[in-house]
């Protein structure tokens, strides 16, 4: 049994029945029937239903986002703004995909060789709450444009927009089984990747999730691609325009009421400009609403889940017993529901949480640097590699130190650090490996083939 929980006020919203061992098998079989003939589908037939479940997600899009906010409390305007992005990415492949997956001539002695691009079959999706549309649309519209199905194990707390992501591909005429949703808890996720009708396994999810899975898909010899968390570095350099650095970093730090991997995390900032940067981020910080994620007015809202937040406000409590000062928020509100103010810790040092943890949540740790040189060394000190940022006004230096120095699957300068379905996104370290999005993304779960004609 799983329970949608709102966590603005903690009332149940919905249960949902699990499935059993025998239910999750015939779905497994259903879904392998149904991908022998999709996988013989052509790219204009797979496009044209990409390009309607776009539209599904668009005409449903306030639907889809009032669910989201009721199950995982995110700001109404955040909401629409993740089906919005889950059509684009259906729009991107559905445009794309048959030409990033086209043969690849390579020139040898032989009359003809190639590369071709074969789907591996079903692709195990193990994705989180945070983001419970885009997670997914992220992994499924590259995979079934190529010709992949989809099954999808999601986060017990959003087992709603599970259900509804699954309708949303049945509206818009897909095969019944090429995308099923599995009623399972975490413990069976083994049992999924020990069958063998299951080719690939794709996580979204927490280092220790992403340890299991890839251990257990280790064990059976399946491809994976994972995609964990971050203590994302923002660098702030002498030159930089300290107002427009503020804000942004500001912005990233609460996207998401603060729940998501890339997020700025860790702000480190130059002596020279630490103090005057603190003051505006402060004050920044504290100008920002807290409250009823329905409302248009709320910068952030809740926490997903009383549990999450409580373990957010231990790290943070740590981090000021070990030294920390707590210039804003770092308590637990005095009401019903999932709430933790906009928090900011400074003179955070190693030890600390607020150092060697990520911090899932609206809190912020500014750190100080010597100068340059000490501000990426302190960037690269964490098992995390998601996202980085660097603000300068010398753009020039800001691409060099993105390209050559810090640690990171995505950097970027002057700006916060975002997907889009044009560029690769993934890290490395403890932040996972292989890639989502664009043209490599949609190659992940690919047979890359040669083939030599003499």
């Amino acid at each position: 049994m799983f329970q949608s929980q709102n966590p603005s006020s903690g009332a149940i919203i919905t249960t949902y029945s699990a499935h059993n061992p025998q239910q999750v098998n015939s779905i497994i079989t259903d879904t392998r029937e149904a991908w022998e003939s999709w996988s013989e589908t052509t790219f204009a037939q797979r496009s044209t239903l990409m390009q309607k479940a776009a539209d599904v997600l668009i005409q449903n899009q306030q639907g889809y986002a009032h669910l989201m906010v009721n199950e995982m409390g995110k700001p109404v305007n955040q909401a629409l703004s993740e089906v919005q992005k889950c059509a684009s990415v259906c729009q991107y492949y559905a445009e794309h995909a048959e030409r990033f997956l086209e043969n690849e001539r390579i020139s040898t002695e032989a009359s003809q060789s190639y590369i071709t691009y074969n789907p591996l079959g079903i692709v195990l999706a193990v994705m989180p709450w945070n983001f419970p549309f885009w997670q997914v649309f992220r992994f499924a519209a590259p995979a079934l444009m190529a010709g992949n199905a989809g099954l999808l194990k999601h986060a017990s707390n959003v087992m709603g927009c599970a259900m509804a992501i699954e309708e949303v591909f049945q509206k818009a005429g897909f095969p019944r089984n090429i995308f099923r949703t599995l009623r399972i808890p975490g413990k069976e996720v083994a049992g999924v990747i020990e069958n063998p009708l299951v080719k690939a396994v794709t996580l979204t999810g927490s280092v220790a999730a992403g340890s299991a899975v890839a251990k257990k898909s280790g064990e059976m010899l399946k491809k994976t691609v994972m995609e964990l968390g971050g203590s994302d570095p923002y660098l702030v350099l002498e030159d930089a325009d300290l107002e427009q650095a503020a804000q942004t970093c500001v912005t990233s730090r609460l996207i998401n009421s603060g729940q998501s991997c890339i997020a700025a995390k860790r702000f480190i900032v130059v002596t020279e400009v630490y103090e005057k940067f603190e003051r505006l981020f402060v004050e920044m910080m504290k100008s920002k609403k807290m409250g009823d994620p329905f409302d248009d007015a709320t910068d952030y809202g809740p926490q997903a889940q009383e549990s999450l937040r409580d373990e957010l406000h231990q790290q943070v409590v740590q981090s000021m017993d070990k030294g920390a000062e707590c210039l804003l928020g770092g308590f637990v509100p005095d009401q019903p529901g999932a709430w933790y103010p906009a928090t900011v810790l400074s003179n955070v040092k190693p030890g600390m949480p607020a150092w060697d943890e990520e911090m899932f949540g609206p809190v912020a740790a500014l750190i100080k640097a010597k100068d340059e040189e000490d501000a990426i060394a302190i960037a690269n000190d964490s098992p995390f590699g998601l996202g980085a940022a660097i603000f300068t006004a010398d753009k020039a230096k800001g691409q060099e130190i993105a390209e050559k120095s810090l640690h990171a699957g995505c950097c970027f300068v002057n700006d916060f650090v975002k997907s889009d379905p044009r560029l690769p996104f993934g890290g490395i370290g403890h932040s996972g490996y292989g890639r989502e999005l664009s043209y490599l993304g949609i190659r992940e779960f690919m047979n890359i083939k040669t083939v030599w004609v003499k």
